[in-house]
């Protein structure tokens, strides 16, 4: 197990309470993926995406994030806001492992199920990896999300098959694990969209240079 220091805790319940404050349903399961990958001069780019199981007597399928804005009818600049806000976050947690001397990972999953709170990091070298981006969408899905051989294409299960048969050569990963510590987030709908920026369960949200940001946007926004 992954140690952690009182810097990355914090990180970590900034990271969960902007989950929970973004999906505006109640669910049972969250999977989450993030890479970060540094560019020339030093410009960190990845992607973000996210999945959550709403809650109920039955299995439903996943829920991706970028479909929330549309499913509950919100504006999906705003709700872009917060997927960048999310990211910065993810960011700042590579940053400070950097800081703690620790090896740089490229990628992590986050798994929030039963009360607990999970992240695994991965160290491949995705930008000399033989999977582009979309393939390797394919593959997470199938290995979080159990999308298995028989609900996807002919082309997706060929790229699930050539992964499979050389998973014996996957790079090293770490984990953490606690429980779930927050309490008493509110979602997103329980405000007007357009004004979560002015609320007090934002605070949370960004460190103080995340917040200065926010407020340039703002400014510029009412400017134009």
């Amino acid at each position: 197990m992954l140690k952690t220091t009182r810097k990355i805790k914090g990180i970590y319940e900034d990271i969960q309470k902007m989950l929970f404050y973004m999906i505006p349903e109640k669910w049972e399961e969250l999977y989450l993926y993030s890479s970060v990958l540094e560019r020339f001069n030093n410009v960190e780019t990845g992607e973000l995406f996210f999945y959550y199981i709403p809650k109920g007597i039955l299995r439903k399928n996943p829920v991706n994030v970028y479909e929330i804005p549309s499913k509950f009818n919100l504006e999906e600049g705003e709700y872009l806001r917060l997927v960048e806000l999310l990211y910065d976050k993810i960011k700042e947690l590579r940053n400070e492992h950097k800081k703690q001397e620790r090896k740089t990972w490229s990628n992590l999953t986050i798994i929030i199920k039963d009360m607990k709170f999970r992240i695994e990091y991965d160290y491949e070298d995705i930008q000399n990896s033989e999977f582009d981006s979309f393939q390797r969408h394919i593959i997470w899905r199938s290995k979080y999300l159990n999308v298995g051989m028989e609900k996807v294409s002919k082309s997706e299960r060929a790229i699930l098959e050539r992964y499979y048969n050389m998973e014996k050569n996957l790079t090293k990963t770490d984990e953490y694990e606690e429980d779930i510590i927050i309490k008493d987030v509110k979602n997103m709908v329980d405000y007007q969209t357009q004004d979560y920026e002015t609320t007090q369960n934002v605070e949370y949200m960004a460190s103080k240079n995340d917040k200065k940001r926010k407020n340039q946007i703002l400014m510029m926004d009412e400017e134009q």
